[in-house]
């Protein structure tokens, strides 16, 4: 028997059922009904009795199937069964992030749109017409991007891929559908004198480390939120990348995910800490002693390894980064901008000083140089100009002899001035940006002029 109830939660009715599955494994699943409480419980209580009945209905013809000792045909199986049945299998092989994106897009995106639009549909029933005219829907009515679709379309064809393998189904339906073209991201990061007027306004709050490692170091949020005290070497003048934390929504429980590797193994690196982010780790550090002192047994001793914490103790999560930041732009009257796209300033700042693509894929932690080549390649801007200025006395009834082309600037001398912040940079110009870095990482290596040091990579 299929039991249930309605539960309140922000302000909306969702249904929870209770049952037994064929497998005797106990399940609570819940789902929204997208009713507000307001005026509609005996609604809300129709769609509970309806949830109930067509739950028993499909426990009734799968415990049947199991009991007579055969295997579940594709014409029993719901669609929307199987890919619960999918995302379970799933679970236990998988990293936590990863089971929390297919969840979300599987659990609240796909099976909600089958079950409205072809409730009663079979596994061996999905068409690639099905399945197209779902991302159509997505696309023209719900106006998620093409990105959003193709990762969609990568979860329903992984899971079809599974019923192919093990005989479910004759042929894989997402293979035949038409995926949309990836959209492609250019970054529109802040330019010197923005990220100067984010600087001065986010001194002293709470933001302030987390803005400085973003813009300055490129780092992830996940990166920025793990960072240890032990990675950070005031002796040798280093920073190591190599603990992250990420935060991600399992059913209804957030979970905080800490481990001991970051995104890829090239994000594992070092970099030169500079001297005026010295400065800063050692005042937040004396400023994380003196909190612990006053506040007593009150202070959160969970975190204690960790540099990002607020006054009380406890870790600054990712979320907050992504929450808080463009609220604290709006307030300040700045262009609002991804928290993330402080990793893209940083990029930009970089090839703007004239450091090679290589030298930034190893700064950002990129896996490969293609990622960084794709994202940054727009900025190139400087370099077709110049080009364009060398062939033109060739250009067909071009007037004057073949003159060298008039001399333009390169992209590190239209931009060679750099922070000037005093309160989180000193003044790097290109030629002084290496001897900065040569005297924090203890090298005294000469590199050519405006690029910035390659990061070493741990032991």
């Amino acid at each position: 028997m299929v039991a249930g109830h309605l539960r309140e939660k922000g302000g909306i009715y969702y249904i929870v059922l209770s049952y037994t599955d064929e497998y005797g494994i106990r399940r609570t699943p819940s789902q929204s009904t997208g009713l507000p409480v307001k005026g509609n419980k005996k609604r809300a209580e129709d769609l509970l009795q309806r949830a109930r009945q067509e739950k028993e209905d499909e426990l009734n013809e799968r415990k049947q199937a199991t009991s007579s000792g055969a295997t579940v045909a594709p014409n029993n199986i719901r669609f929307t069964a199987f890919l619960k049945d999918w995302l379970k299998m799933m679970r236990p092989s998988i990293e936590a992030t990863t089971y929390a994106a297919y969840e979300k897009a599987v659990l609240n995106k796909i099976i909600p749109y089958f079950d409205k639009r072809h409730p009663k549909i079979l596994l061996g029933e999905v068409t690639p017409k099905h399945i197209q005219d779902y991302y159509t829907y997505e696309l023209d009515v719900c106006g998620v991007s093409a990105n959003t679709v193709i990762h969609r379309h990568a979860n329903l064809r992984k899971a079809l891929q599974y019923a192919y393998q093990t005989g479910l189904i004759e042929s894989n339906p997402a293979d035949k559908v038409q995926k949309p073209r990836k959209d492609r991201f250019e970054a529109d990061p802040y330019k010197k004198s923005e990220l100067d007027a984010l600087f001065k306004a986010v001194k002293g709050s709470n933001l302030e480390l987390g803005v400085i490692l973003a813009a300055f170091y490129g780092l992830r949020r996940s990166e920025i939120c793990g960072l240890k005290w032990d990675a950070i070497d005031f002796h040798r003048k280093t920073i190591t990348i190599r603990h992250t934390v990420t935060q991600v929504k399992v059913g209804d429980e957030m979970k905080l995910i800490q481990k001991d590797r970051t995104k890829t193994k090239s994000s594992h690196r070092t970099l030169p800490l500079v001297k005026p982010f010295e400065n800063l780790l050692l005042a937040i550090r004396d400023k994380q002693d003196a909190n612990r002192r006053i506040c007593g047994n009150c202070y959160c001793r969970d975190y204690l390894d960790y540099v990002y914490v607020n006054e009380m103790g406890e870790l600054i999560k990712p979320n907050y980064l992504t929450q808080a930041f463009p609220d604290f732009l709006e307030r300040h009257g700045l262009r609002r901008i991804r928290f993330h796209d402080l990793r893209h300033s940083c990029a930009s700042l970089l090839y703007a000083n004239g450091v090679a693509l290589k030298d930034i894929q190893e700064w950002l932690g990129h896996s490969d140089i293609s990622t960084t080549s794709n994202i940054y390649t727009h900025l190139d801007y400087s370099s077709k100009v110049a080009s364009a200025k060398a062939i033109m006395g060739f250009f067909p009834g071009y007037e004057g002899k073949r003159e060298r082309a008039q001399r333009i600037p390169v992209a590190s001398e239209m931009a060679s001035e750099s922070l000037e912040n005093p309160e989180i940079a000193e003044e790097i110009e290109p030629q002084k940006f290496q001897k900065t870095v040569e005297d924090s990482s203890g090298r005294n290596g000469s590199r050519p002029r405006g690029r910035a040091p390659k990061s070493s990579k741990p032991q």
